[in-house]
C-alpha cells in the first residue's frame, strides 16, 4: 500500500506546504473519526481535478468500520456527480443519507473539503456504518455535534490546530469533556469524571467552569510557570497540559471549536496517567541506583589498579613487575566499562569510547620502552554491558600481547579495526614488528601465556571465534575476533 507522500508525489501538483498541511490533518484526524463514529478517507486531486486518489485512511475506535477493505491507492475518475468531486468543486460539505450499500453495509457518506489559505486542496470522505448507529444518548449526540463542528473547521482551514504535539495519541475513549464558550462543562464522559476524581473532585463536572475547577484542585506551584492553568484550560487556544495534584497526574489536550468563526467551546481529551508516572519514577530511581553501583565499582577497580601499579614500582624482579602491570591493565580495562555504564541510561555501551580509552592506556603503558601508536579504524557500535566487559578484556590482552611480542616492547603501530555485519562484530588487531614463532599454535601457547588463555576463554564464552596469524601484507601479526552482537 503506497504512503500518502508517494500518492501525492506521483499523482498531484500539490505544493510542499499543502502536503505538510495534509500531513498534520492525518496526524490529528483520529479525533474526527472517533467523534463521528466513521471511517475517513483522504482524497487528493490530479492537476485537472477530474481524478482523485485515496492518499490516507483511518478507522474509528469508537465503533465498527464502514469500509471493509483498504482503499489507499484507489482512484475516482471523471465522476462529476460523485460527492468527492462535488465537494471539491463547490467548497462545501456534501452528503447523502440514502444509506447506500458498501459490501452489503448501509453507509451514510459525507464529503468534507479540506481548506487552506482560501483554497480547497483535498477532500475527506466520511463513511458511517448505519447498522452500528446507537441510541442517541448524551454521549452520541455530543460526539456528533463536535465532529460536525470540526468538519466545518476543516473546510475553513482552521483544523488541524497546528504542529504535532506530544499528546496527539490521546483518544476520545480515554476521557472526553465538552465545554461551552464560557468554559463551563456541558458533557463529561465517565472516564473523564474518573480522572477528575483522581485529582480530588468530590462533586460533578457538569455546569462547572473547567479552568477554575481544575485550578482549585491543583495546589499552587512554588516554581515559576510559563502560563497559568486557568489560561491554559480556558479553551480559547489549542493547548496540551499535564495536571498534577499530589500523586495524581492527568494529561489534557484542548481543541477549541470555532466553526464559521464563531467560538462554540472546546473539546478536551484527558487521560489518567498516575500509574504510568509512578512506574516512571520507580524506573528512574532504579536506573540511578544502577548507575551509582557502576560508579562505585569503577572507583573500587581504579583503587585496585593503583595499588597494583604502586606494588609494581617497588619490585625489581622483571617477571613480577610485568605480571603486576598486566594485572593492572586488566583491572583498569574493566573499570573503563563500568565508568561508561555509570554515565549511561541503559545497559548498552557505545564501545568506541571504551576502545579509545583502552588504546590510550596501552600506548601510555608501553611509552617507557618505545613509541607505540595504538589507534582505531572503524566503529564498534553499541554492545550490551555483558559483552562490553569481556570484549574490553579481550582487546586489552590482544593489544598488550602485540606490544610485548610483535613489537618486542619497542616502537611501532597497533591498529584495531572493528566491523559490523549481519549481527556479528568482527575485531581485527594488526601490529607491526615480528611475526609469530615458527610452528606457533594457540592451543600450545595458551598453556604458557595467561593472556592467550584469557582471550580464548572469554571469546568462547561470548560464542565467538579467535585466530592469531602472521600478516600477509607486511611483517607483524594479525589477530581476529568475531562474536555475535545481539542486544
Amino acid at each position: 500500500m503506497p504512503s500518502m507522500s508517494e500518492v501525492i508525489a506521483e499523482h498531484t501538483s500539490l505544493s510542499r506546504e499543502d502536503e505538510q498541511w495534509l500531513g498534520l490533518l492525518v496526524e490529528e484526524w483520529q479525533l474526527m473519526a472517533d467523534l463521528a463514529f466513521s471511517d475517513l478517507v483522504l482524497w487528493v486531486p490530479e492537476p485537472d481535478a477530474n481524478v482523485f486518489w485515496a492518499a490516507a485512511q483511518v478507522r474509528p475506535t469508537t465503533g465498527p468500520t464502514a469500509l471493509v477493505d483498504d482503499v489507499v491507492g484507489d482512484l475516482i475518475a471523471y465522476s462529476p456527480e460523485h460527492l468527492v468531486a462535488e465537494a471539491f468543486l463547490s467548497g462545501r460539505i456534501t452528503q447523502t443519507s440514502q444509506g447506500k450499500l458498501q459490501a452489503g453495509i448501509p453507509v451514510d457518506v459525507h464529503a468534507i473539503p479540506v481548506g487552506r489559505d482560501g483554497r480547497t486542496i483535498a477532500v475527506v470522505e466520511q463513511h458511517t456504518n448505519q447498522l452500528a448507529i446507537r441510541t442517541a444518548g448524551a454521549l452520541e449526540q455530543t460526539y456528533r455535534e463536535s465532529a460536525s463542528e470540526l468538519a466545518e473547521m476543516v473546510t475553513a482551514g482552521d483544523f488541524p490546530t497546528g504542529g504535532r504535539g506530544t499528546m496527539v495519541g490521546l483518544r476520545v475513549g480515554d476521557g472526553f469533556i465538552r465545554t461551552d464558550p464560557d468554559g463551563d462543562v456541558t458533557y463529561a464522559s465517565p472516564n473523564a469524571l474518573s480522572a477528575y476524581r483522581r485529582l480530588g473532585l468530590s462533586g460533578d463536572l457538569i455546569d462547572r467552569n473547567l479552568a477554575a475547577l481544575t485550578a482549585d484542585l491543583v495546589p499552587p506551584s512554588a516554581e515559576p510557570v510559563e502560563d497559568s492553568l486557568t489560561s491554559a484550560l480556558s479553551g480559547r487556544s489549542a493547548r496540551e497540559v499535564e495536571v498534577e495534584a499530589g500523586t495524581a497526574h492527568v494529561l489534557m489536550r484542548l481543541v477549541p471549536l470555532h466553526p464559521h468563526n464563531t467560538r462554540t467551546g472546546a473539546v478536551i481529551l484527558c487521560r489518567d496517567v498516575t500509574d504510568i508516572r509512578r512506574k516512571e519514577r520507580e524506573l528512574l530511581s532504579k536506573e540511578a541506583t544502577i548507575r551509582e553501583i557502576h560508579h562505585r565499582v569503577k572507583n573500587n577497580l581504579q583503587t585496585v589498579a593503583a595499588l597494583l601499579r604502586m606494588q609494581a614500582r617497588r619490585i625489581d624482579v622483571p617477571e613480577a613487575k610485568q605480571a603486576l602491570n598486566e594485572a593492572m591493565s586488566r583491572v583498569a580495562s574493566i573499570a573503563i566499562v563500568h565508568e561508561t555504564l555509570s554515565q549511561a541510561f541503559d545497559e548498552l555501551v557505545e564501545f568506541d569510547k571504551v576502545a579509545d580509552l583502552i588504546l590510550k592506556m596501552v600506548g601510555d603503558v608501553s611509552s617507557a620502552d618505545g613509541n607505540v601508536r595504538a589507534h582505531r579504524k572503524g566503529s564498534f557500535g553499541v554492545v550490551s554491558s555483558s559483552v562490553a566487559a569481556n570484549l574490553s578484556l579481550v582487546m586489552t590482552e590482544i593489544c598488550q600481547n602485540a606490544v610485548e611480542h610483535s613489537l618486542s616492547n619497542g616502537s611501532g603501530e597497533v591498529v584495531v579495526q572493528p566491523t559490523l555485519s549481519n549481527g556479528r562484530l568482527r575485531m581485527e588487531v594488526v601490529a607491526d614488528g615480528h611475526g609469530l614463532p615458527e610452528g606457533f599454535s594457540i592451543i600450545d601457547s595458551k598453556r604458557k601465556s595467561l593472556g592467550l588463555s584469557i582471550v580464548t576463554g572469554l571469546v568462547t564464552e561470548l560464542g565467538g571465534t579467535f585466530e592469531l596469524t602472521d600478516r600477509t601484507d607486511a611483517p607483524g601479526t594479525r589477530a581476529v575476533v568475531e562474536i555475535p552482537n545481539e542486544r
